[in-house]
């Protein structure tokens, strides 16, 4: 049901105005049709617009006696009083069927019975109210957003999270699987691909903003006060030749893809995973270039305002320029040190402890002293660490001797490297390949005295213990904390930057990008952004009841409810068409409970369709 506005004219005022009905719609000869329920008058106690939208959907929720199925955010005083009158008008009228619940009996040809138009509306659904929690529409309304821009957005943003794809496939998906507009309130027949382009692009003209609400808002509905933020970058490649790019750069990808131009995009998150920053550089950025343009964008943030958080950053980013600046802007930070300590000694005051990581490893931990440094150090040893550390640098061991043997081969055949002078940079750029290895190997070459190389040997140095060095590596900070296990703590929730670029770049699809110029990445790359709110604000929930699925599963669990029309005809030659979603499984369910959200949109639409009258003579 919905409240349908119509233009009215005064002759005597000379003025015009809205007059408002309810009406319910149904589907006659494929096209939808509206049937009017009841007036409503001119709504004048309703001055906004959502008021008078929310007052046909309480409306609808009392005649299907679904009771008070509004959220709390929701409720509206007046909205509730009218919507309590209009139904006692519409009972006293006689305009609904208000027969119990079974007491609605036809007699009906079972063998027209017809399922159709089943479409995905679980995952959906889920998305819609974290949309809704997290506030966007208001903030969007509060820009000066017209309704149908706003249901596109929640239209665009819910589908970029639920099934990833380019936006001509994300139209087919809405089209064709998902009942995503029957939440949202828009036609699915207008949505095309160039208006989800327009509508990626529109959104991110108000980034900065949008951002920075979302950051308060997740504060206060989650009660978090960012005493530690976590920084780190990832980069993206292109797949196209991006030549007048101005951002799309050659640079170190984390994919090994060296043909692809880059993009590099820095994020900044507290620990429970909500986004406080974002950023984007060229591809050609080196990842410590970029700290202090973060941190000069976050003192702006008024989330921080009056207090310097916890600045958690990884070995590649803690260069000593870095640490310095941090120090003057007066944040506290931890990080891994970017080579290991020759020289320290175990703090007097503190003892060593062993605890276990989340697969039951032991991780030695105990606070060194560096003469000179004011900083506190803390020394970490991992098993889970050392086992891969040993792996990686037997295989690589295995390379580098492996290239040692081909140019060994080369030395012995017809044809091959001989002079030793190319000897020597193929044994340069092998040991360039394979730095931490080869310093483990001694490497001999033996000539006949014409500068040809007729021999070369390689052996292990005697006394390289590696293994006592594998596994170990240390923490660094200006945090005067005395609990080992506290300090070693707080470093180790950069986990969760992890695991959210693990999601932007696979679940949501932003490796790699398809786009040609550079507004259209911009915009691609903040719409996986904005997905990732919805995302990060049902996981989060879902975790703080134990819950720990990731975000794929609970998307394939969610889709096992569905949305779907059913046709019968009676015997009077009426159809009676019923649109009702599939009752939650159990594990949906669960889901539903844990959030605290509604299990369905809508519970049943219905309508009956009257056979046409056949006239005399009418061929038709």
């Amino acid at each position: 049901m919905f409240v349908k506005p119509l233009v009215k004219y005064n002759k005597s005022t000379k003025q015009r105005y809205n007059i408002y009905q309810l009406c319910e719609s149904f589907r006659l000869d494929g096209r939808v049709r509206h049937r009017v329920i009841i007036g409503l008058g001119k709504l004048d106690d309703l001055p906004r617009e959502e008021q008078k939208k929310l007052l046909g959907k309480r409306i609808e929720e009392l005649l299907t006696g679904q009771g008070n199925c509004l959220s709390l955010f929701e409720t509206d005083e007046a909205v509730e009083k009218l919507a309590h009158f209009y139904l006692a008008e519409i009972k006293r009228k006689g305009r609904y069927d208000f027969g119990k619940v079974g007491a609605d009996w036809q007699t009906v040809n079972f063998s027209t019975i017809k399922n159709k138009d089943g479409r995905e509306i679980g995952a959906e659904w889920l998305c819609k109210q974290a949309f809704n929690q997290l506030g966007i529409a208001n903030f969007l309304q509060s820009k000066g957003w017209g309704q149908d821009d706003i249901s596109l957005a929640a239209t665009h943003i819910i589908s970029r999270a639920i099934y990833p794809a380019s936006e001509l496939k994300t139209v087919s998906f809405i089209k064709e699987n998902s009942a995503i507009c029957e939440i949202t309130g828009i036609d699915k027949d207008n949505v095309t691909k160039d208006k989800l382009y327009k509508m990626s692009h529109d959104l991110y003209s108000v980034k900065d903003e949008l951002e920075n609400f979302l950051s308060n808002q997740t504060n206060e509905l989650f009660d978090l006060n960012d005493k530690i933020i976590l920084y780190d970058l990832t980069n993206t490649y292109f797949e196209g030749r991006m030549k007048g790019s101005k951002i799309a750069k050659f640079g170190r990808s984390k994919e090994k893809r060296k043909d692809a131009r880059l993009i590099v995009l820095a994020i900044v998150i507290n620990p429970e995973g909500f986004l406080k920053y974002s950023n984007i550089f060229e591809g050609n950025m080196t990842d410590s270039k970029t700290l202090e343009t973060i941190v000069n964008a976050l003192s702006k943030q008024t989330s921080f305002s009056g207090r310097k958080p916890i600045v958690v950053i990884d070995a590649g980013i803690a260069t000593d320029k870095n640490l310095e600046m941090l120090k003057n802007k007066q944040y506290e930070y931890m990080c891994v040190t970017r080579s290991n300590l020759k020289e320290y000694r175990a703090d007097t005051t503190s003892t060593p402890i062993e605890i276990k990581d989340q697969r039951n490893q032991p991780i030695e931990l105990m606070k060194v002293t560096v003469g000179g440094d004011n900083d506190k150090y803390l020394w970490v040893k991992s098993k889970a660490k050392a086992l891969k550390e040993n792996s990686m640098n037997g295989l690589l061991s295995q390379r580098f001797e492996e290239g040692i043997q081909n140019i060994s081969q080369g030395i012995n055949k017809k044809g091959g490297t001989k002079r030793i002078s190319k000897v020597y940079e193929r044994i340069g750029r092998l040991k360039q390949k394979y730095p931490s290895v080869h310093r483990y190997y001694d490497i001999s070459l033996k000539d006949n005295g014409s500068g040809i190389v007729i021999d070369i040997s390689c052996k292990h140095k005697e006394g390289e213990d590696t293994d006592k060095k594998e596994g170990i590596y240390f923490l660094r900070t200006t945090l005067d904390e005395k609990d080992e296990q506290t300090l070693w703590s707080i470093y180790n929730i950069i986990r969760e930057i992890e695991y959210t670029f693990r999601v932007l770049k696979t679940d949501l699809d932003l490796r790699p990008v398809y786009h040609k110029t550079d507004d259209a990445s911009m915009a691609h790359l903040h719409l996986g952004i904005l997905a990732y709110w919805i995302v990060v604000t049902v996981r989060y929930q879902l975790k703080q009841k134990g819950y720990n699925r990731d975000w794929r599963e609970i998307v394939r669990i969610m889709n096992t409810q569905k949305c779907i029309t059913t046709t019968v005809e009676n015997t009077r030659g009426q159809t009676v068409s019923v649109r009702q979603c599939t009752e939650p499984t159990q594990k949906v369910k669960q889901i539903y409970d844990l959030m605290g959200y509604k299990t369905v949109p809508f519970y049943r639409k219905k309508s009956v369709v009257i056979p046409d009258e056949i006239f005399k003579n009418d061929s038709s």
